[in-house]
């Protein structure tokens, strides 16, 4: 993703991590090149992903708060939900995790669910702002 598409998102939001904690120990079996493909890739993949009820995907809804993709190609994100609530609750989760998984070269996807932060609707990308008309 490119700076100017981070400028308007939290700092905590959205980063693709990679985890390097036994680079130390031994080279990346991942090229920083492959690890960069899979980390678009899965952006791509979540993008896919709609709120049943909102007219907009899970990405740019701001829903997806951390990406980290370890040296073993498992994928771990954190997300949230728009409220506790949400109808939605039981199937996104899997979702999210199909849609992951789907992309090439990842072995496989953890999704949890967290409620700190809570979500509130400055997490939104200004495209998702755009397809709700929240200006």
């Amino acid at each position: 993703m490119t700076d100017e598409a981070n400028r308007d998102r939290p700092e905590t939001a959205y980063p693709v991590e990679t985890d390097t904690a036994d680079a130390t120990d031994r080279p990346s079996s991942v090229p920083p090149d492959e690890m960069a493909r899979m980390g678009e890739d899965v952006i791509g993949a979540l993008k896919t992903v709609y709120d049943p009820e909102i007219p907009a995907d899970l990405y740019e809804l701001g829903l997806i708060y951390k990406i980290v993709i370890d040296d073993d190609r498992m994928v771990n994100i954190e997300m949230t939900l728009t409220s506790p609530n949400c109808p939605s609750a039981a199937e996104l989760p899997g979702q999210v995790r199909n849609a992951v998984t789907s992309v090439s070269g990842v072995r496989d996807a953890k999704v949890a669910i967290v409620w700190e932060p809570a979500w509130d609707p400055s997490r939104m990308s200004d495209e998702a702002r755009t397809v709700l008309n929240m200006w």
